[in-house]
């Protein structure tokens, strides 16, 4: 199978690996550029848990002054894993879902014991903060990178897409669904997914792209792009 990986190659390399392990032909189409934003100090000491939302979060953080014992909430597992690379110890996982992350957090955190502190890129598709001050809790957030849609494309790369359409197509976000869309017609290949199934994280990614007619649309949580070549 031809299978379109869409995130930067940093944050993908090691699923390239393991597609072509499998014996797929894997491409790869960064739609979007992250770029670090420089932040506030804070003292890390004051909060007493730390929550990421992307491994994004935890690559741009300057972490020496941070407690790596302290209570790590992470949205997914590629998130947590980056998390643990760089020694926290103490690291809970929603597996991809915002939604399940806030309940972990309402279970395991008693807003009671102290402050809590979200790093997060500048968009975000919910507003994680404002939701747990609603449920009383004391929290900051911080933003120490932002993304940007990569306008720049290898010519020679996207005529070899045009040739040889991918099987499969993954998106992270709705953010890369707008840069998809974009890239989709500017180089006018509106007719040319009919045969292309796609992958999205969430009905909102999906319905950005909805106007392309795509084989078939499936939705998942990251950490289950391998699971899913297996539903085609």
């Amino acid at each position: 199978m031809h299978i379109l990986l869409t995130r930067p190659f940093e944050d993908c390399s090691e699923m390239i690996l393991k597609f072509k392990s499998l014996g797929h032909q894997v491409s790869n189409l960064p739609l979007l550029k992250i770029d670090k934003v420089n932040y506030e100090e804070n003292n890390f000491l004051d909060f007493k848990a730390i929550i990421f939302t992307s491994a994004n979060a935890i690559k741009f953080l300057e972490i020496k002054k941070i407690d790596k014992n302290c209570l790590c909430f992470c949205v997914g597992n590629a998130t947590e894993n980056k998390a643990r690379s760089l020694g926290f110890q103490n690291v809970i996982s929603a597996e991809g879902n915002v939604e399940n992350l806030k309940e972990l957090i309402l279970q395991n955190f008693d807003k009671k014991k102290g402050k809590l502190i979200y790093v997060s890129g500048e968009t975000i598709s919910i507003d994680l903060d404002q939701q747990l001050l609603k449920e009383g809790y004391d929290i900051k957030r911080i933003i120490n990178y932002r993304t940007s849609h990569n306008e720049i494309f290898d010519k020679n790369f996207i005529e070899a897409l045009k040739s040889n359409m991918p099987d499969i197509v993954y998106v992270y976000s709705q953010n890369s669904a707008s840069s998809f869309l974009k890239f989709i017609k500017i180089h006018q290949s509106e007719t040319l997914w009919m045969n292309t199934n796609l992958m999205c994280i969430g009905e909102k990614t999906s319905s950005i792209l909805n106007e392309i007619k795509w084989k078939k649309i499936f939705l998942f949580n990251p950490g289950e792009e391998e699971f899913l070549l297996y539903k085609i």
